[in-house]
């Protein structure tokens, strides 16, 4: 008797260890002036993992040493970081059948870095919180502590554009100035490239489409009064209008996507009026017309995600592995 009673327990923690193990890991990247081992990103995890008990979690790092990874966040080449990165997941034997993911900020156009250009392990469903998909016009302010963020604001704003910032400022290689844009194109190292906005059509990477149309979906997670990211419909794949006036055919479409209530004091050109949506340079329409992309908008300041990541998180984190 005794002997089934162990069998029957045996068997009862076997069962229950392997629903554990299928449930699909979690990646998370930080934003800037943040570290993988902050205390915000360590209460992250812990309120997933009380959600989600067994769930594997993993914070991203340029570095172990979170000093050294909060620098990253300023200074470095964000290519390599992502090169980088791609190895980290690959060598995570939790994460060899794919994973959820969630951007914090910069972290969520680095991690769609990471579904166009590698995404092996494969990313399932990615949320973006307040990123910058379509860059940034302004570079991001600074604390009045925050000296680290201050030098590589005032180096960046000295010439955004040149090999030296587009190397090793972080900032200026997602900083697109909507009146250069042919300059953002030619002498950008980062987003110009995942957005596939190059100069010759011929240069663009066909792969991108295809790898980031494999998201089951991508939820776009925008702050209603975010002044840090200018402009914040970024997070939307919105971007500045440039000099040049919008044509006629392109302002006809602007029904079909979500715009946002209130007055803006400069016009916004959203996701499906952009010509990578229009010509699906990166898959994003492939998404939108299966019905994979969510708009999120969430109250208040940029990244103040208060209660907004919750129901998020409990319906698009935490799934079975093999499950859509």
């Amino acid at each position: 008797m005794l002997s089934s009673i162990v069998l029957f327990t045996s068997l009862v923690n076997l069962v229950s260890s392997a629903a554990v193990n299928n449930i699909r890991p979690l990646v998370i990247w930080h934003g800037m002036g943040d570290t993988y081992a902050s205390s915000g990103m360590d209460s992250f995890q812990s309120e997933v993992k009380e959600m989600y008990p067994g769930i594997f979690v993993h914070s991203i790092f340029i570095d172990e040493d979170p000093n050294v990874d909060q620098r990253a966040g300023f200074y470095g080449n964000v290519n390599q970081q992502i090169v980088q990165v791609a190895q980290q997941l690959a060598e995570i034997p939790e994460l060899s059948r794919g994973f959820d993911a969630i951007g914090f900020s910069q972290g969520g156009q680095f991690l769609r870095g990471y579904v166009e250009r590698n995404n092996s392990p494969p990313v399932h469903n990615l949320i973006t919180f307040g990123s910058q998909h379509m860059g940034i016009s302004s570079l991001p302010a600074c604390s009045t502590w925050d000296l680290l963020c201050q030098v590589a604001r005032r180096a960046a704003n000295r010439g955004v554009y040149s090999e030296w910032a587009q190397e090793n400022l972080v900032q200026a290689q997602y900083f697109r100035d909507p009146h250069r844009l042919s300059q953002y194109m030619e002498s950008g190292s980062f987003l110009p490239d995942i957005n596939n906005e190059v100069l010759l059509p011929s240069s663009r990477n066909l792969s991108y489409a295809d790898n980031l149309a494999s998201l089951n979906k991508l939820i776009l997670v925008l702050f209603l009064q975010d002044k840090t990211v200018v402009p914040k419909e970024s997070a939307w794949f919105g971007s500045e209008q440039p000099l040049e006036d919008i044509t006629m055919d392109q302002a006809s479409g602007s029904h079909q996507t979500p715009m946002l209530g209130g007055v803006n004091t400069k016009d916004i050109i959203p996701m499906r009026l952009q010509n990578l949506y229009k010509e699906d340079w990166i898959g994003l329409r492939q998404l939108d017309e299966r019905g994979r992309i969510d708009f999120v908008a969430c109250q208040g300041e940029h990244m103040q995600i208060g209660g907004c990541w919750r129901d998020l998180v409990a319906e698009w984190v935490g799934g079975s592995l093999g499950a859509d």
